[in-house]
């Protein structure tokens, strides 16, 4: 399993494609976090990553889909699913494999935004920042990511073309995490049922957790989406090579 994920990262660190995705991400929240004025944190006045944590989400939901389109419409279009067959693993290792490498990419996507929380607290001019909040935001931000991982893995193993793959994973992206919250306010559904219908959105769970309330539904959801969508991938897996 870990073999299949050193593999994978080397692989989009290979070439300017990964270092480009990195820098992407951190251009576009550092152009909205501090030079365009209407989400600047500066303009603020006050000490809060908030902006941050709306627009990273739609960052995400771009940028996850991208570093995921390949792992398995490569092995598609290469044939090599019939080679990782003839190896002693498991289906489920083979994707849990592929699917650490992205989180692993993930993760060292995240962490240069950590700068964030040091540029806040050295302007703060009072008690600094709410690194409770914070925390608990940057847990949130992680698993939207990691649900977001899931997602383009299983959409990665749909087909053979990886540019479909990452269209079909960004549609599939952005219904999860904004289609049942605008769904939910229909006029018609107002009284209860919009209530149980945005639930079911992944937005809902993430400003919860980005509220800082760590509420064990939200973390059972995400892991639920997250194990959803790697069965299927694992189905899937095994009807192309058997």
């Amino acid at each position: 399993m870990w073999s299949i994920a050193k593999k994978e990262i080397g692989q989009f660190f290979s070439n300017l494609t990964g270092y480009l995705a990195i820098i992407l991400f951190l251009l576009i929240n550092g152009i909205f976090l501090f030079v365009l004025p209407a989400s600047s944190i500066l303009e603020n006045g006050y000490a809060s990553l908030s902006n941050f944590f709306e627009l990273a989400p739609w960052v995400l939901l771009f940028l996850v889909p991208a570093i995921g389109m390949r792992t398995l419409s490569d092995e598609i279009k290469s044939g090599t699913l019939e080679l990782l067959k003839t190896k002693p693993l498991t289906g489920w290792q083979i994707v849990f494999g592929k699917y650490v490498s992205i989180l692993i990419v993930l993760v060292i996507v995240i962490i240069p935004t950590f700068i964030y929380i040091y540029t806040i607290q050295a302007l703060s001019a009072t008690s600094g920042i709410d690194t409770g909040g914070i925390a608990g935001s940057y847990l949130g931000l992680f698993m939207l990511g990691a649900v977001f991982a899931a997602i383009s893995l299983c959409c990665s193993g749909l087909t053979a073309n990886a540019v479909v793959a990452f269209l079909i994973s960004v549609f599939a992206c952005l219904i999860l995490y904004f289609g049942f919250s605008a769904l939910s306010k229909i006029p018609a559904l107002s009284g209860g049922a919009d209530y149980f219908i945005e639930m079911l959105g992944i937005d809902f769970h993430y400003r919860s957790i980005s509220r800082g309330v760590m509420d064990s539904r939200d973390m059972i959801y995400f892991l639920s989406i997250i194990y959803f969508f790697l069965l299927i991938t694992v189905k899937k897996l095994q009807s192309k090579t058997t």
